[in-house]
């Protein structure tokens, strides 16, 4: 067991796994951070106010600033809510619910980070391919426009 110098013990971070109340704000930008595309409901007192689908643009911790959910993207402001709720839905569907007073705004993730990285990282050769397709068919359509080369 590990003491500091003066004698007080320190308690261990928590730790929650799917389920769990999340207040620090930098967790919850963590959290937020790698969402992607999302549905998206907003209830007040238990009255849907709005819901669709979009896709996260930016997380931040700017006390002064809004969050922001117009044309399909949400501009999340970690400071507009008290905590994220975590849980999972039926299906193991994670769904994060950013509440405040007795708003909430819940976020049910449409992609995973990992099927996220996937799309993002094109393996070199594969698109060295596609560029010098697309490439010899630019050059096939400007011979045939232009004739046959004299």
């Amino acid at each position: 067991m590990n003491h500091d110098s003066a004698g007080s013990s320190h308690l261990p971070a928590p730790c929650l796994v799917d389920h769990g109340i999340v207040v620090n704000k930098t967790d919850m930008l963590r959290l937020l951070n790698d969402l992607g595309q999302v549905a998206y409901t907003d209830t007040h007192a238990e009255d849907v106010m709005s819901k669709g689908t979009g896709y996260i643009m930016d997380v931040f911790a700017e006390p002064g600033l809004s969050t922001l959910v117009a044309n399909q993207s949400l501009y999340l402001n970690v400071y507009s809510f008290d905590y994220i709720q975590l849980e999972k839905l039926p299906g193991d569907q994670a769904c994060f619910k950013l509440v405040q007073e007795n708003r909430c705004l819940q976020l049910v993730p449409l992609t995973t980070p990992i099927k996220e990285q996937a799309t993002r990282n094109i393996d070199p050769v594969d698109l060295e391919a596609i560029v010098a397709e697309a490439l010899s068919a630019s050059w096939d359509a400007c011979l045939d426009d232009d004739g046959p080369l004299a």
